[in-house]
C-alpha cells in the first residue's frame, strides 16, 4: 500500500458533471450490494491471516478468491492465473474477464491487491477485495459493452511487483500493446477506521508519469465522483493517485482513476490492521459506487427489469440475455434465461430505426443478407424487451 511519508492530502472538492445523470437500473444494481456479504467477505479475509506475497496464506487467499468466483457462476475459462516472479519469490494474480457486447477487445480492469504485510490486511486491501467480489457478483449477468477485467494482484507491498509483471508482460508482450484498456479503477485501503467519520471517499487522478493520460484520468476522475454521489451516500473528494497498483498502467500511458478512504485509518502495515478495527459499513458504501462507477465505465445495460405480477412464478430479467458472437458474421446466437414464457421475438433495426429482420422464437437469426455496420438487437417477451447493440462484420 501507500507509504505513509508520501500521501499527498490535496483532497479538492468535487460537484457533479453535467452530463451525467442518475440511471435507475443502475441505482437497483448499486442497491444490490448487501451489508451481509460485505461484512462476510472482510471477515473471512482477515481470517486468512498475515498474506505475505509467496507464502502459504497468500496462496490460500488466492484460492479464497478464485472460489469466490465460481460461486458466482463464473467458468473456469474466465477465471485465470498470471504467475510471476521476483527474486526468489513466486506468486500469482488472478484476472477474471467478462465480455462486452459492443466492444469485446476493449478493457475496463477494475482492480486491488490481496496481498498484506505485518497484520492481515484487512483494510489493506481486504476492503478493496471484497469490494471487487462484490461488484463481480452483481455484474456477472448484466451486459455491459466493454468487457470488463477483474484483476487481484499480489506482490503490491513489496513494489507493485504483480501489477508490473501484468503491465509489462499481458498488457505488453515484448513492448508490443496486447490489450486495448479503456481505463483502470484502482480500490486499495477503503477500510476506514471503526470510530471515525467515515462518510467521504477521495477519487484518484493521475498527475505523475506521463502527462499524455493526465486529462483524460482528471475526467474518468470527475466522472467517478459524480457516480459515487449518485449511487452512494458518500460525499467526494480529489486527490492524487500514486504509489498502487494502477502506476504500472500509468507508465504505459493508460488512464488510470481509483479510490482510497479520506479520514485515514493509519492502520495500514500494522497488527491492527483487522477487522474489528475496519468498518464494515463505511466499505458497503464504496461498494455501492463502485457497482454504480463501473455500470457507468463499462456502459452496462440500462434497461429496468420488468417483472411479472404472477405469484406463481414471476419472469426473471432479461438483462441475462446473451446475444453472440459480437462482432457477428452469418449466423447471431440469442440465449434467453428461463423464463415462463417460451415466445419471443427478436428485431433487428439500424440505428435509425428501421428494421431490417424479425423473426419469432427462433435462437438462431440469419444475418447473412445484413450489411456491415453497426445495429440494435431487441428480445422482447410478454411484458418484457431488452436492447443490444450488434457489429456484424464479415
Amino acid at each position: 500500500m501507500k507509504k505513509l511519508t508520501t500521501f499527498l492530502c490535496t483532497a479538492l472538492a468535487v460537484g457533479n458533471v453535467s452530463a451525467q445523470t442518475l440511471i435507475q437500473a443502475y441505482k437497483n444494481r448499486a442497491d444490490q450490494v448487501t451489508q451481509t456479504n460485505i461484512t462476510n467477505n472482510l471477515q473471512q479475509f482477515s481470517n486468512l491471516g498475515i498474506k505475505t506475497t509467496g507464502s502459504v496464506n497468500n496462496a490460500n487467499t488466492l484460492t479464497w478468491i478464485k472460489n469466490k468466483y465460481t460461486s458466482f457462476g463464473y467458468s473456469a475459462s474466465q477465471v485465470v492465473e498470471d504467475p510471476f516472479t521476483f527474486g526468489s519469490t513466486s506468486s500469482k494474480n488472478l484476472v477474471i474477464t467478462k465480455t462486452g457486447t459492443v466492444y469485446p477487445n476493449k478493457y475496463v480492469i477494475i482492480c486491488g491487491h490481496y496481498d498484506t504485510v505485518t497484520g492481515p490486511g484487512t483494510s489493506d486491501n481486504g476492503s478493496g477485495t471484497s469490494v471487487i467480489l462484490e461488484v463481480a457478483r452483481i455484474l456477472k449477468d448484466v451486459p455491459t459493452e466493454y468487457s470488463i477485467k477483474f484483476i487481484h494482484f499480489s506482490g503490491e507491498e513489496q513494489g507493485l511487483y504483480g501489477s508490473s509483471h501484468y503491465a509489462n508482460n499481458v498488457e505488453f508482450q515484448s513492448g508490443v500493446r496486447k490489450l486495448d484498456i479503456k481505463l483502470v479503477f484502482n480500490l486499495d485501503q477503503v477500510g476506514g477506521k471503526i470510530g471515525n467519520v467515515n462518510n467521504k471517499i477521495i477519487c484518484e487522478r493521475d498527475t505523475a508519469g506521463q502527462s499524455g493520460n493526465n486529462a483524460a484520468s482528471n475526467t474518468i476522475t470527475q466522472q467517478l465522483a459524480t457516480c459515487t454521489t449518485l449511487y452512494s451516500p458518500l460525499q467526494t473528494s480529489i486527490s492524487n493517485a500514486y504509489s498502487s497498483d494502477y502506476m504500472p498502467f500509468e507508465k504505459k500511458g493508460d488512464v488510470i482513476t481509483g479510490f482510497y478512504e479520506y479520514t485515514r485509518s493509519y492502520n495500514e502495515h500494522t497488527v491492527n490492521d483487522t477487522f474489528a478495527n475496519v468498518d464494515p459499513v463505511y466499505v458497503f458504501k464504496v461498494a455501492k459506487a463502485a457497482v454504480g462507477a463501473m455500470q457507468h465505465f463499462s456502459t452496462a445495460s440500462s434497461t429496468v427489469s420488468a417483472i411479472s405480477a404472477s405469484k406463481e412464478k414471476p419472469l426473471q430479467t432479461l438483462e441475462s440475455v446473451k446475444v453472440y458472437p459480437n462482432p457477428a458474421k452469418d449466423v447471431l446466437n440469442i440465449e434467453l434465461p428461463d423464463l415462463r414464457t417460451k415466445n419471443f421475438s427478436v428485431e433487428i433495426t439500424d440505428l435509425a430505426g428501421l428494421s431490417m429482420l424479425k423473426e419469432d422464437n427462433k435462437a438462431q437469426i440469419n444475418i447473412s443478407r445484413l450489411e456491415n455496420g453497426v445495429y440494435l438487437c431487441t428480445v422482447k417477451t410478454e411484458g418484457s424487451s431488452v436492447t443490444r447493440k450488434i457489429i456484424i462484420e464479415k
